[in-house]
């Protein structure tokens, strides 16, 4: 019963986070082939080649580890299909730091809109990202499976942390038109939003996997 939730509840998750990846490979694709890429978006350059093929990369990346994270954490997948498992696993370590060193260069490069505040919590999810892969294949490998479960769960956190900050501006925006937000991402929303979009969300499953019983996780 518990893995039927759970599974439900990881489907629902990738079927939201749909529409967010087919709109980040897009729009990652229109600025890699436009000759004007500022066009495109702000967060490319004209003169600034480097960090474009950053941001590039951190976002098509981005994309498909936001989607692919909650459906490797399918019960189901893990029990019953372990190869398809490890092997879409190593795939999304690779796309985890495809993304974080990605957009590491790029804030390194050209910071980021909203000023140090943003560029330093910015920083430090990309890094936590790159952090928790190499820890999840890591623990994979060295076969000790309750500490691979956490610092996965960690990692699916933060795959679909992107996700979760354009939803608290849907939210936010929906309920108060704006308020504390500015062009420039320099408003109080802003600014706690550039933390709330992962650290709590990294505390509450840190919460849970405290609880956890050691041997907890069911395998065939």
């Amino acid at each position: 019963m518990r893995n039927a939730l759970v599974s439900a509840g990881l489907i629902i998750l990738a079927l939201n986070v749909s529409w967010f990846v087919a709109y980040s490979a897009q729009l990652s694709v229109n600025g890699l082939f436009s000759d004007c890429p500022e066009d495109i978006s702000r967060v490319f350059k004209n003169d600034a080649q480097i960090a474009n093929i950053g941001i590039l990369f951190h976002m098509m990346a981005g994309a498909f580890l936001t989607l692919g994270a909650p459906l490797q954490a399918l019960p189901v997948v893990r029990n019953r299909w372990p190869k398809l498992h490890r092997k879409h696993g190593f795939v999304l370590f690779c796309l985890a730091i495809i993304t974080g060193f990605g957009g590491l260069i790029y804030i390194l490069l050209e910071g980021t809109i909203g000023g140090w505040w943003m560029s330093f919590w910015f920083a430090t999810y990309g890094g936590l990202l790159v952090w928790c892969a190499v820890n999840t294949v890591r623990f994979a490998m060295s076969q000790d499976y309750d500490r691979h479960f956490a610092w996965a769960t960690r990692l699916i956190v933060l795959a679909v942390g992107s996700w979760i900050f354009r939803m608290h501006y849907v939210v936010w925006f929906s309920i108060t038109g704006g308020s504390g937000s500015n062009e420039s991402l320099t408003g109080l929303f802003d600014r706690a939003q550039v933390v709330a979009f992962f650290m709590p969300y990294l505390l509450v499953a840190e919460f849970f996997l405290r609880r956890r019983k050691p041997n907890q996780i069911e395998r065939d």
